[in-house]
């Protein structure tokens, strides 16, 4: 069986996603590199075996040997790309989110429904092995039938990683409600086997709206991946434009009865993700989302708090990047390009994420007002949910 041959539009913080598709003679070989600034491209070249290098990620469309697409660029440029690269017949792997708007999502899903090309979207973290355990546990029952789930996000990071370039100005993001909370609303919807409908949000730029910012053109200074300052307050060098929120919440009605609530901050000391599910018939939390971590279960009562619940799970060992969730998600995504099929990730779950983050900004935007949630073409849903066949 001859590798799959991929090409990669985008090399920045996300091309560990790259090297985990890069397995010569096992299945897939990244053939093909596209970056717009030349000394990244060159500095990641020695990375892989590459034929073709390149600044104009229109010469990876032209090219006859190249089976799909990884578009790793930053959200704003996802619509236009990934039409591109459906409509020149190349597989698409779309990094998260599918885009900045409700609108741009769906004219991604009609552009892959029209070419009858294959469309993926990454949403690994539905291959962590924390999600899976906590969606096996609530499948067999165990908390009987889910009633409402209850998500905090920690960002201890988030003055360095979403404050200091593109993911601070609203025009390339929409806002963190939707570029960073993508993941946690498709966890609460898998979890929960529901879509949004409704939702209300706050939120504020509390923190870093008042910080030394670069000037515009000024690039990010060296060492900013490994020297992180603390306290918030101390943090110097954000981008030139700051007009996302740093803490943020919102509630949520999914189609199947489950309320659900989300809280985001980028301001604490500590970086974690924190899950709760409550059943009629009991409740699980995670603690911690890594190899070694656990989910506990409480599902005998009445009682007090009792820290030790009555069930303790341990999240699976992994090896790689994300718990192991991206060496995973890629398998699925050659598998899908090779054989199609339903797979675990599903381009309409990325569109609910999106709009669920995308209409909660516009709550949070207009003094919490709640917000519908536009619902898709059911025919466009029956096309993606049937595995693009």
């Amino acid at each position: 069986m001859e590798d799959l041959r991929i090409g990669v539009i985008g090399l920045g913080l996300r091309t560990s996603l790259a090297l985990a598709a890069h397995r010569p003679g096992k299945g897939a070989v990244v053939a093909a590199l596209c970056d717009s600034d030349p000394a990244v491209l060159k500095r990641q070249a020695g990375r892989f075996e590459a034929e073709l290098l390149t600044e104009d990620y229109r010469e990876l469309l032209d090219r006859r040997d190249l089976d799909a697409i990884v578009v790793n660029t930053p959200d704003d440029t996802h619509e236009r790309l990934a039409i591109d690269c459906l409509e020149a017949g190349k597989a698409v792997y779309l990094e998260k989110p599918m885009a900045i708007t409700v609108e741009g999502c769906d004219n991604i899903l009609r552009a892959a429904r029209r070419t009858g090309t294959k469309l993926y979207v990454g949403h690994n973290m539905r291959h962590m092995g924390v999600v899976r355990l906590m969606r096996d546990i609530i499948q067999k029952g165990v908390i009987g039938e889910p009633k409402t789930v209850w998500a905090r996000h920690f960002v201890s990071y988030g003055g360095d990683y979403y404050f200091k370039d593109w993911h601070a100005d609203r025009t390339r993001t929409t806002g963190l409600l939707l570029q960073k909370a993508a993941h946690d609303l498709d966890v609460i919807h898998w979890l929960a086997a529901g879509y949004t409908t409704r939702v209300n949000a706050f939120g504020d730029l509390m923190v870093y709206g008042d910080l030394p910012r670069r000037e515009p053109g000024t690039p990010r200074p060296e060492g900013w991946l490994k020297e992180f300052d603390w306290p918030p307050t101390a943090r110097r060098d954000l981008h030139h434009v700051v007009d996302v929120e740093d803490v943020s919440v919102m509630n949520m009605r999914l189609d199947n009865g489950v309320i659900a609530a989300y809280q985001q901050c980028h301001f604490t000391p500590d970086y974690v993700r924190n899950y709760t599910v409550i059943g009629t018939e009991g409740r699980l939390e995670n603690f911690g989302d890594g190899p070694g971590d656990a989910v506990k279960v409480w599902n005998t009562g009445p009682a007090g708090y009792r820290g030790d619940g009555d069930i303790t799970y341990k999240v699976p060992a992994a090896q790689g990047s994300h718990g192991g969730a991206d060496m995973e998600i890629v398998g699925e995504f050659v598998r899908f390009v090779r054989d199609g099929g339903v797979t675990d990730t599903s381009p309409v779950a990325a569109r609910m994420s999106v709009a669920a983050g995308y209409m909660a900004t516009m709550s949070l935007r207009d003094g919490g007002m709640p917000y519908d949630v536009p619902a898709l073409d059911p025919e466009l849903a029956a096309y993606f949910d049937g595995g693009q066949g």
